[in-house]
């Protein structure tokens, strides 16, 4: 497959910004730490912040590790990604948590996002050599109930973005690995809804992710924001009997990366990642309205039986003018003893829609329960 680097930088920004009719899209550096890794989140429209805990909360909200059942586990999740424009461009993912006491837990998660097998050409067309892009995440998290119903937890994240692994073009312009450090915030609230016939639970959760140094690929000459955003989310969980759960969630993100249409390249760069948090809440060219337009939803269903099959669906929505994804989601799992399948497919309210027919896929373990069935 031959791609210039400048057709590499258009599939980069394309897999978040999609439709001809984008006005004023929030544009970020490594955009790929903002695709949801598991197809649990993935088939309930891309929620997670209040959903019942998982091996996967990493993405979502590490904070909810401390509510698991299990004291420890580990989950790998593959995504096939755009390829309905590429073949070879895909997301690996690894996460995984331990609960040392009943109040306090560890996670940890290794992202990988590859490119696949770029020929870079120089201004001429003449052929650079081959390079083989990507986009690398690694953290760590601790999680501390803070009381029976409420937890919180603190992530940080290295962050090392290769868009031409190495290799430079003649005559242009010399382009750098891109690193940066972040971290996260987290809490979780949960608390149990006397109902008629049985107890329910209703949960609330917030990640304030990515929180830090911007990335630049030219020894900042120029330097861009990375995908800091805000993760609001409610939850309610009704076992309707001992063999038939349902849950409904919510989700709500924002941004808080400052609109560059509004400032000069220099001005941009020069910003700090603390003001462009700040700035990111008031500097829409359309005032409050655009404001809110940067605000894009999410909710999702989740049926699970017997604690061994789940079926799961959702949609996601946000604004024409900010991205147009727009995406209905679904997808199963089945748990057997010590681990957990899932899958997830995207189905696209739009035809050209490159994120149409996305599948993603996890396998979890369950290790706690895995050392069990070994005595």
């Amino acid at each position: 497959m031959k791609k210039n680097i400048f057709v590499l930088s258009v599939l980069i920004s394309f897999s978040l910004i999609i439709q001809a009719q984008v006005n004023n899209p929030i544009v970020t550096a490594v955009p790929s730490l903002s695709i949801a890794p598991d197809a649990r989140g993935g088939a309930m429209g891309d929620v997670g912040a209040a959903t019942t805990p998982d091996v996967n909360s990493q993405f979502w909200n590490p904070a909810k590790y401390v509510f698991m059942d299990s004291e420890a586990g580990f989950s790998l999740s593959y995504t096939p990604w755009l390829r309905k424009l590429v073949t070879d461009i895909d997301l690996a993912y690894l996460s995984g948590y331990w609960k040392f006491d009943q109040r306090n837990a560890v996670s940890a998660s290794l992202r990988y996002f590859s490119l696949g097998d770029i020929t870079l050409m120089d201004q001429l067309g003449y052929d650079q050599g081959s390079a083989h892009p990507n986009e690398v995440a690694v953290d760590a998290a601790y999680s501390r109930m803070l009381s029976d119903n409420l937890s919180g937890s603190v992530a940080l994240r290295f962050i090392y973005s290769d868009l031409n692994n190495g290799m430079n073009l003649t005559g242009g312009t010399e382009m750098y690995p891109g690193m940066s450090v972040a971290a996260d915030v987290a809490a979780y609230y949960k608390m149990p809804i006397a109902l008629q016939s049985t107890d329910g639970n209703l949960a609330f959760g917030l990640n304030i992710s990515n929180i830090g140094a911007k990335v630049s690929y030219d020894q900042y000459q120029t330097s861009n924001f990375i995908p800091t955003n805000l993760r609001l989310g409610s939850s309610f969980d009704y076992p309707v009997d001992n063999y038939n759960k349902f849950s409904v969630s919510v989700d709500f993100n924002k941004l808080l990366v400052p609109t560059q249409n509004n400032m000069t390249a220099a001005e941009y760069s020069a910003l700090s990642p603390l003001s462009g948090i700040f700035r990111s809440f008031s500097d829409a060219p359309g005032g409050f309205s655009e404001e809110l337009r940067e605000i894009s939803w999410s909710v999702g269903a989740e049926y699970v039986y017997n604690n061994q099959f789940s079926v799961r669906g959702g949609y996601y929505n946000e604004d024409q003018y900010k991205g147009n994804r727009k995406y209905f989601t679904a997808g199963a799992g089945f748990k057997l003893n010590v681990f957990q399948l899932d899958a997830a497919y995207v189905i696209s309210t739009s035809q050209s829609n490159p994120l149409d027919q996305t599948l993603r896929f996890s396998l979890s373990f369950d290790l706690f329960g895995l050392k069990n069935l070994l005595k």
